[in-house]
């Protein structure tokens, strides 16, 4: 796809907005996290939004009281400060009590490149993984964003959204329909290599294929945008007969979906070979914009698709 699309924040609020003017009880809660598109919360139902200053911790308690009173809570935040500095909040009073609210992380992996580490959204799924009864949802377009804003009727428990802030060519077209019970697309298919992204770098998974279809290297792309809980025999009975398996993602390789992953392959007997590509184990100390951290990090499709071209070789 080349067309571009707005960005995953301004899909997600904007549909999150329309739900809430017909749904009273759909509450945002944020930390003085500003947004241009939250603005026609604040001003057209201005009783459905709270800003509760740079506090995310009673930001969750806040949310954790309004939704045992029936409230659909929304929270909102950049990726760091949404889950690690409440993530004992949202361990206590979301997951123990298993209670039906949205964290909304803006800032998806290096999104804020230029803020440096402290604004890097690059453990976050780690962190959300480990705990109990939270959900995991990382789209990699508008599309999907606008989907997840929209489907909170059957939601039974806590989720986390992580979403990007930049506008970003579309994944899929508009007519399509998702399956989120599925919790993984398959974007093409291949016997020889598979591709597992999710996010942002599932535009990214794309064009690798394409750069090495080029090259006679024919790879399958997967789209996981439901990390926790993941479809573990759906995905395992697509990605089972290839010979090779890699996971893509703009995220610490500890604890992210490659070691999702490499948790599924573990148990199995005949297993494909595996790569995990992704951030390595180690803070940022460089500042530039996000295709410079990237590069930086190999994780630019040239880099990614050299990185899998010499594996193959050495496999």
């Amino acid at each position: 796809m080349s067309h571009w699309t707005a960005g995953m924040r301004d899909s997600f609020f904007q549909s999150l907005y329309e739900e809430a003017k017909k749904n009273r009880n759909i509450i945002l809660i944020t930390s003085d996290t500003g947004a241009i598109c939250h603005d026609e919360f604040k001003e057209k139902i201005p009783y459905q939004y709270i800003n509760v200053g740079i506090a995310e911790q009673n930001m969750i308690g806040i949310a954790s009281g309004l939704a045992q009173t029936g409230k659909i809570v929304y929270v909102y935040a950049i990726v760091p400060f949404a889950t690690m500095r409440c993530y004992e909040q949202i361990r206590v009073d979301l997951c123990c009590m298993n209670l039906p609210v949205s964290i909304v992380g803006i800032g998806a992996g290096l999104d804020y490149s230029t803020l440096g580490a402290t604004h890097h959204g690059t453990e976050d799924i780690a962190l959300m993984r480990s705990l109990p009864n939270m959900e995991i949802y990382s789209p990699a377009d508008g599309l999907m964003a606008d989907l997840l804003a929209r489907q909170y009727d059957n939601q039974s428990g806590p989720r986390y959204i992580r979403l990007d802030r930049e506008g970003l060519p579309l994944v899929y077209e508009e007519e399509s329909e998702f399956d989120l019970s599925r919790g993984f697309s398959v974007l093409s298919k291949s016997k020889q290599l598979y591709i597992v992204a999710t996010g942002r770098m599932v535009y990214s998974a794309l064009q690798v294929a394409k750069k090495l279809s080029s090259q006679s290297i024919e790879v399958g792309v997967i789209d996981l945008f439901r990390i926790k809980p993941m479809n573990k025999e759906g995905l395992w009975g697509v990605v089972k007969d290839a010979k090779c398996l890699v996971t893509l993602e703009e995220h610490f390789v500890t604890g992210g979906i490659g070691t999702a992953i490499s948790e599924l392959i573990a148990v199995q007997k005949k297993t494909p070979s595996f790569k995990v590509i992704g951030i390595p184990d180690q803070f940022c100390e460089i500042y530039g914009d996000r295709n410079d951290l990237q590069k930086l990090y190999n994780l630019d499709v040239s880099s990614i698709s050299k990185s899998i071209k010499i594996w193959l070789k050495n496999i």
